[in-house]
């Protein structure tokens, strides 16, 4: 993978980049991003720029018989760790290495959802187990076959347990010439033994802007339909890639509507809603839930002077001074409740019927009765 392939984090890019010209390549370096953010992307193209055998001014060259090798994930210097759901004790990640590439190259902005649908993990719980550290030392004894650096990159290492101090030591005093590539979403879950023995590369959300121009300029998407998924997706490139396959443009009418309906409290309509957002499907249910939270936030942006970075097209900004006009702080505050709520019981297959019926009631309170449902505790303003 190139870094002209991953989507916005130039500063990064520089960064690494400059590293390698400047002789400035640590052994150990951790990666560490939110979902979606390009992290591990950016560890495999990174990887690739270092094995490069003609590297440009910005990038690999991508024709070498090495970068060749890196576009297939098959450089015999080039090694992966990651979350399995092992069958059996003896299980490692070379167990599941056919599969993993066929993730990777299907979607860099990979995921561990995603990567458990290639994998029949059962009901079982993904982690790296003490057989997978073992095979990791034992690759890592060797020295360079063809490139500079035989390189490790390992995908999540908060699946690392207790076992996981065993590569304390080759981590530290590693062979020659061989890096560790971690690449992490959250700092509170990895052992503080191997974070100590790294050295930091923070990888930040990617911005609106770098995932709108993405889905216009390679998925082909509207103006239109590429700034509402980026605007849902705040920033993880995973969840936009996912709303591609469900239907967004009429999100913001929906919602609306909705809204408008409770606080006129019409009944029979209500119900002709829920009917409607029944037959949904559930993920068409969490993405209308999730602009129906954002789409709240927002409003309250404008009431707090801060409309400047608010990023809503023209008309639905329009609808957001109106209603940032017409309902207070607290009010916001337990509509995004009772929403998120729905969003978290969608998620674990309630009955949509039933879930947004008894949002719609609790939207009914809030607007009409200027109520904050049972468990909220806000003070209007």
């Amino acid at each position: 993978m190139q870094f002209k392939e991953i989507i916005g984090q130039e500063a990064t890019k520089q960064r690494l980049i400059n590293s390698v010209t400047e002789n400035r390549v640590s052994h150990a370096q951790l990666f560490l991003g939110p979902e979606g953010a390009g992290g591990l992307a950016l560890a495999v193209a990174y990887a690739q720029y270092l094995s490069c055998e003609d590297k440009q001014p910005d990038d690999s060259c991508g024709v070498c018989s090495s970068c060749r090798k890196y576009q297939k994930l098959m450089h015999p210097d080039l090694h992966f760790s990651y979350p399995f759901f092992a069958k059996h004790k003896d299980d490692t990640a070379l167990t599941f290495i056919e599969q993993w590439r066929n993730a990777f190259t299907a979607n860099p902005y990979l995921s561990l959802d995603l990567w458990r649908g290639y994998l029949d993990a059962d009901n079982k719980q993904a982690n790296i187990n003490i057989a997978e550290c073992h095979q990791i030392i034992k690759k890592l004894s060797f020295k360079p076959f063809e490139s500079a650096y035989k390189i490790l990159i390992l995908w999540l290492p908060e699946y690392l347990d207790k076992e996981g101090n065993a590569l304390l030591k080759v981590i530290e005093e590693p062979q020659p010439n061989t890096l560790f590539l971690l690449v992490a979403q959250n700092q509170d879950q990895i052992l503080n033994t191997i974070l100590s023995r790294t050295q930091l590369i923070k990888v930040p959300c990617l911005n609106y802007e770098d995932i709108k121009t993405e889905l216009m300029n390679r998925h082909h998407q509207t103006e239109t339909a590429a700034s509402q998924i980026a605007y849902l997706s705040n920033g993880n490139m995973t969840e936009a890639l996912g709303m591609l396959q469900h239907d967004t443009k009429s999100y913001h009418e929906l919602f609306v509507q909705w809204l408008r309906l409770c606080f006129g409290n019409k009944g029979l309509e209500i119900l002709s809603f829920v009917d409607n957002a029944a037959k949904m499907g559930r993920e068409n249910q969490k993405n209308f839930l999730r602009y129906g939270t954002s789409f709240i936030r927002e409003c309250c942006l404008i009431r707090a002077g801060a409309e400047r970075i608010v990023k809503l097209p023209a008309q639905e900004m329009e609808t957001a001074k109106k209603m940032a006009a017409v309902i207070n702080n607290a009010m916001a505050q337990a509509i995004i409740t009772e929403l998120e709520k729905a969003h978290y019981h969608i998620e674990r297959n309630a009955n949509p019927k039933i879930l947004f019926l008894d949002v719609s009631l609790q939207i009914i309170k809030v607007l009409n009765l200027k109520t904050v449902p049972a468990g909220n505790h806000y003070i209007p303003n």
